[in-house]
């Protein structure tokens, strides 16, 4: 049987907390979790680097089952908020952390 294909989406500024979800979900839920690129070196992104880095967290929202929205506190920025109308315009199902 195929577990979930999930793809995590959140803020950078709830990293520590998405990596942590993703070994939870990985371990007790045994799905199969796509992460997005955490920037530990605070390195600045050109234009068509950023584009890169949103093209391939779409892509791993379109090999996905599901997204796993991580709002801690009830946050979602801009690019989550984005990221979760994709998936819904791609028949993705949405779960959220908070």
């Amino acid at each position: 049987m195929k577990n979930k294909i999930i793809t995590i989406c959140g803020s950078m500024r709830f990293s520590n907390d998405i990596m942590k979800i993703a070994t939870e979900l990985e371990t007790e839920k045994g799905y199969c979790v796509l992460q997005p690129v955490y920037n530990i070196e605070n390195k600045s992104f050109n234009d068509n680097e950023l584009k890169n880095l949103v093209n391939a967290h779409l892509q791993k929202i379109d090999i996905s089952d599901a997204i796993y929205v991580v709002n801690i506190g009830g946050y979602i920025g801009k690019s989550v908020s984005e990221e979760i109308e994709y998936a819904k315009n791609h028949n993705k199902e949405i779960f959220y952390y908070e």
